[in-house]
């Protein structure tokens, strides 16, 4: 067994985790209990990790201290939901435990994982059992009693892993909806098949087969193992695209990508898109991309030159020559590199998370200053919002995450902005936010702003009329796949086949019958003539409030509506 591991073997570790939890991130989506389609759990954690992945696979370090370090603040950045949050705190306090250390044995792991779950329970304000910190905290305390026996790295690590399985398999008892689903937590598999991922690196087992977010930079990759005669494609291909809309639609552009070359990959948030793609007329690609908005950054290499030079035993000339274009591509990729920070032009600034045209422009109106793309099932990262927040040319930023799942990754944006105070206002849902912004006061101070804004948000209550993934019972409700589902509150209001009518029982409920302002935003999926039948619903069901019908543009929901 392996007594000790260095920075190279982590990195190594840290990029099989990556593989593996992307290889699993659709089973792990599926263990959400609540029928509404938003298990993301597997895909926050792989898009978290892929963060440290990335930046593993960018250099060496001198000592496992530093690249652990590496990996931490990665993951930090990229975190997505509360299970990637959590993930990257464990992290961040493993980090913490071994910044001075050249290599580790299985002694230091136990006290870096023990670091780790302290990190995570002190940021986390009510733990629960039955989670990932249930899991990660057993498992670092089998890891301390098994390192006073036995100091190997490779011991520690799977006695440690084989009591978070044990821990797994009850978390099914130790949370009610859970067990009525008859499921263990989604964010302890995961952690578990990441650990898992690291001890399978350390005993050379192969790296899982993963989708496109799984890949290790396809840029990097298999030179050595071809012959020239081999590639059928020439040029490695990798260019960045400013979009020309947010809702530009890649699809023709990724048909096209597809007849011309291989090996294609295509990543994108609302402002850009890379495309990764072997080609042997790389110049029609970056000519039809620009269909789609305005080239930014591009490199080209050609690999059967690469080979050949690989075979002869000579250096193998690349873009990473040129490092000051390296550099720049660097810093402009997905996922890396910040913009320049805006100076402060006024006392207060807003940031808000949505999804949808109608949404975003709603908040626009109101005078928040940056967007953020996301929402239920697309989790933003902590870097997205504090690229945002940077950009916001302000002393004090509010941030509006407007999603339960959203708010820890905010959170994490305070530790990492020095020059801006930040505060997070721990809005729920879109309708919260509006509500919020509808209050604030640019000649307040910030603490009577703050205030006004709570107690803005604090009045609404929020439904949510979306559909049922899959067949379930919860709370004594039979639901049926594409049965229709009101959420009020996040609580399961009711469901039907029927939407017309489960609207109009959703109208006569007592939150409703109290409003004094009823605001409908109707979602990407329903034309506007559906959406005025429903607005007709709630008049005439709501004869004392006042209605307002507004185009959201939002997935997921058919509708949200807010209710004052």
């Amino acid at each position: 067994m392996v007594q000790n591991i260095d920075a190279a073997v982590f990195q190594r570790m840290v990029i099989h985790a990556h593989a593996a939890i992307s290889a699993q991130k659709q089973a792990i989506n599926d263990l959400n209990v609540f029928p509404v389609p938003d298990g993301d759990t597997g895909t926050n954690m792989s898009l978290t990790i892929g963060a440290a992945a990335q930046e593993m696979h960018k250099g060496r370090y001198a000592t496992i201290g530093q690249a652990a370090q590496g990996a931490a603040s990665a993951l930090l950045r990229g975190a997505r939901g509360n299970s990637g949050v959590i993930l990257s705190l464990l992290f961040r306090g493993f980090a913490k435990a071994i910044k001075e250390k050249e290599n580790i044995d299985g002694r230091d792991l136990a006290i870096a994982l023990d670091f780790g779950v302290a990190a995570a329970y002190k940021a986390v304000m009510k733990p629960a059992e039955g989670t990932i910190l249930t899991v990660s905290r057993l498992a670092a305390a089998r890891a301390a009693g098994f390192a006073r026996e036995d100091s190997r790295f490779e011991a520690v690590l799977e006695a440690a892993i084989q009591e978070g399985q044990e821990a797994l398999a009850h978390t099914i008892d130790q949370n009610p909806v859970l067990k009525k689903a008859g499921v263990v937590d989604a964010g302890g598999k995961g952690f578990l098949v990441i650990m898992q991922g690291m001890l399978d690196e350390l005993r050379g087992e192969p790296m899982p087969e993963t989708g496109e977010e799984g890949q290790a930079p396809a840029d990097k990759a298999d030179f050595v193992a071809m012959s020239a005669e081999e590639i059928t494609f020439a040029f490695d291909t990798v260019f960045i695209v400013r979009k020309s809309r947010e809702d530009v639609n890649l699809d023709p552009f990724r048909a096209y990508l597809n007849s011309i070359g291989d090996s294609l990959v295509i990543g994108e948030d609302d402002e850009a898109f890379k495309v990764h793609v072997h080609t042997n007329i790389p110049g029609a690609a970056l000519t039809e991309s620009q269909k789609y908005g305005t080239l930014e950054l591009a490199k080209i290499e050609n690999m059967r030159t690469q080979a050949d030079d690989l075979a002869a035993g000579r250096h193998v000339q690349s873009t990473d020559d040129l490092e000051q274009v390296e550099a720049e591509l660097e810093g402009r990729e997905m996922g890396g590199g910040r913009p320049e920070k805006a100076a402060p032009e006024k006392k207060f600034g807003y940031v808000a998370v949505c999804a949808g045209s109608g949404l975003e422009a709603v908040f626009r109106d109101l005078g928040v200053d940056g967007i953020v793309g996301g929402g239920q099932t697309m989790n933003p990262s902590t870097e997205d919002i504090l690229k945002e927040i940077d950009a916001t040319p302000a002393e004090i930023v509010y941030v509006l995450p407007n999603n339960k799942n959203i708010i820890m990754a905010a959170e994490q944006c305070v530790r990492l902005c020095s020059d801006k105070k930040i505060v997070v206002l721990p809005t729920k849902t879109v309708p919260q936010g509006i509500s919020a912004m509808l209050c604030a006061d640019p000649e307040a101070s910030e603490e009577e702003n703050t205030a006004a804004m709570t107690e803005g948000f604090g009045h609404v209550r929020t439904s949510e009329i979306t559909y049922a993934a899959r067949d379930s019972d919860f709370d004594g409700f039979a639901i049926k796949q594409g049965d229709y589902l009101a959420l009020e509150e996040h609580q399961l209001f009711g469901t039907d086949p029927d939407l017309t009518a489960l609207l109009d029982r959703l109208a006569h409920s007592d939150s409703h019958q109290r409003a004094e302002f009823i605001s409908i935003f109707y979602g990407e999926d329903v034309a506007e003539e559906q959406a005025k039948q429903v607005e007709e619903i709630f008049a005439t069901a709501c004869p004392k409030a006042e209605i307002t019908l507004l185009p959201g543009g939002q997935p997921v929901y058919y509708y949200m509506i807010s209710a004052e």
